[in-house]
């Protein structure tokens, strides 16, 4: 909610100026407001607000058209003009009014939106040649009693396009800006993703590179684990959603890849539980997971350990990562947890929760993602 009222805050200035406006023009009683005409009042309310809080909230746009901010401005003399004749003439719902009114709305929407006027031009243009020229008819061929038995239906019919070409341009705008957006969080997330795997492969061929400079009987083996990865990796990580059971067998392939190069005693323990039929965004988890091994594993030469714990229940999926490091050891956030934080916030806007403590030399995450 405070995020939509920042966005068109222009609007909430610009009713607090029309207010302003309107208690200083009844004061000085260079208006006059009949609270009987309901429709009247709520109609001229809502034209003179927009008129007042457009310009405000396309401030910076105007300030670099010039040339526009200039038709702008001599359109917004013309409607003053046409308010005080309205005032002067003291001729109720004054013909010329409604017509300086409606040219007002339609040259409005010409400046703003151009290509959008000019593709519904001729049929607005239509409407309003007969819709006036029915409201001429009834106006000032027949008697008044006659006109104002039909002066609601005419208010609504004249001032009904305006309304509905402004609603429909809001639409427009509102779908584009979600499509951009949404272009743009795919691009990034491309990106992210594009980030993760270079520096994966890039550890786990230095750790293949020693192995076979060792001509370690484990060589083979790591071949084949790190071919089931890149499959995975490749194939899978394009997907948006994978099956949760298949993220879990590339955590388990990881581990198993590492356990290979370690001569010394880890403790490792990975619990999976209630996997089930839940889907979830491919390469969440190894990022944690190398990290545990990275800063923790490598870095110690006994008692290294790393617990992990999967658990999903009520259309939550729990990941929990434990493991130590030696105290000296620097923790702060590297580019592989910033890019996992930017992906979350991409994939499950409000729908995440990730905690990290860091006690001593123990080091736990703890992420929360909550499926829909």
């Amino acid at each position: 909610m405070a995020e939509f009222l920042k966005k068109y805050k222009a609007f909430i200035y610009g009713l607090v100026i029309q207010r302003i406006i309107v208690v200083v023009l009844l004061y000085f009683h260079f208006i006059y407001i009949d609270n009987t005409a309901l429709l009247s009042n709520t109609l001229s309310f809502i034209f003179s607000w927009l008129i007042i809080s457009l310009p405000i909230h396309y401030y910076s746009f105007l300030k670099q058209h010039k040339a526009t901010s200039l038709k702008l401005l001599i359109l917004i003399v013309f409607f003053l003009a046409i308010i005080i004749n309205d005032m002067n003439s003291k001729i109720i719902d004054n013909p010329v009014t409604f017509v300086g009114l409606a040219g007002v709305g339609l040259s409005f929407f010409s400046i703003i939106a151009p290509s959008y006027f000019k593709k519904h031009a001729l049929i607005v243009l239509g409407f309003y040649v007969l819709a006036l020229g029915y409201f001429y008819y009834i106006r000032v061929h027949t008697n008044v009693n006659n006109y104002f038995q039909q002066e609601k239906e005419i208010k609504i019919i004249l001032t009904a396009p305006f309304f509905v070409l402004l609603l429909i341009w809001y639409y427009q705008q509102w779908k584009w800006l979600k499509t951009t957006e949404s272009k743009k969080a795919k691009a990034e997330l491309s990106l992210l993703k594009s980030q993760i795997n270079p520096h994966f492969f890039f550890n786990t061929l230095n750790n293949l590179y020693g192995l076979i400079i060792e001509k370690s009987e484990d060589a083979p083996n790591v071949v084949l684990k790190l071919s089931e990865i890149m499959r995975y990796t490749i194939y899978m990580g394009k997907e948006d959603i994978i099956p949760l059971k298949d993220e879990i067998e590339y955590l388990k392939n990881y581990i198993d890849l590492h356990k290979i190069r370690y001569q010394k005693r880890v403790d490792i323990s990975f619990n999976h539980e209630g996997q089930a039929e839940y889907k979830i965004a491919p390469l969440l988890f190894i990022i944690p997971l190398e990290n545990a091994f990275k800063h923790g594993v490598e870095r110690l030469t006994e008692d290294a350990y790393i617990h992990i714990n999967i658990k999903t229940d009520n259309n939550l999926i729990c990941f929990d990562i434990e493991n130590n490091f030696e105290a000296r050891e620097s923790q702060t956030p590297g580019i592989g947890l910033n890019n996992l934080k930017q992906r979350l916030k991409l994939l499950y806007p409000n729908k995440h929760q990730m905690k990290i403590d860091i006690t001593d030399s123990i080091y736990k995450l703890q992420l929360k993602i909550e499926m829909t």
